[in-house]
């Protein structure tokens, strides 16, 4: 069985939404919006479900990337930090960005949008991390 420490899964949960609402708020909310075709008054006004499903989103991912960490930290002999933020940048580059380029390629939307998007991946998937390595 893993060594899954389920409080530091809810912790890192939480980060998404914190940084999500200044990613998305102050930082680029404006850009994106006008970016991703979606109005700020709209974002403003998103029910409460919406909020809890991408909490519930964000459990699944801190679930996965903690399984990662514990694989990666036996294997690389390892732990802390370090793995954290390695399997955070490695998971970001290697599943958000190219499983993302549809938005672009397929759908349309700016090149500037999907780097808005990839890049709050990336920093959430290593604050993640961070946690969740620190945290084993």
């Amino acid at each position: 069985m893993v060594p899954i420490n389920y409080i530091a899964v809810f912790v890192s949960a939480l980060i998404p939404m914190v940084l999500g609402f200044f990613w998305y708020g102050p930082m680029f909310g404006k850009q994106w919006a006008h970016l991703a075709g979606v109005s700020v008054e709209k974002m403003q006004k998103a029910p409460p479900l919406n909020y809890t499903i991408m909490f519930v989103g964000a459990l699944v991912m801190a679930f996965v990337l903690d399984h990662g960490i514990i694989f990666a930290a036996t294997y690389f002999f390892t732990g802390g930090i370090s793995i954290g933020l390695q399997v955070g940048v490695l998971s970001a580059l290697g599943f958000v960005a190219p499983a993302s380029l549809g938005v672009v390629l397929w759908e349309g939307k700016s090149w500037k949008l999907w780097a808005i998007n990839v890049g709050y991946y990336l920093v959430v998937l290593c604050l993640m991390g961070a946690v969740l390595g620190v945290w084993q």
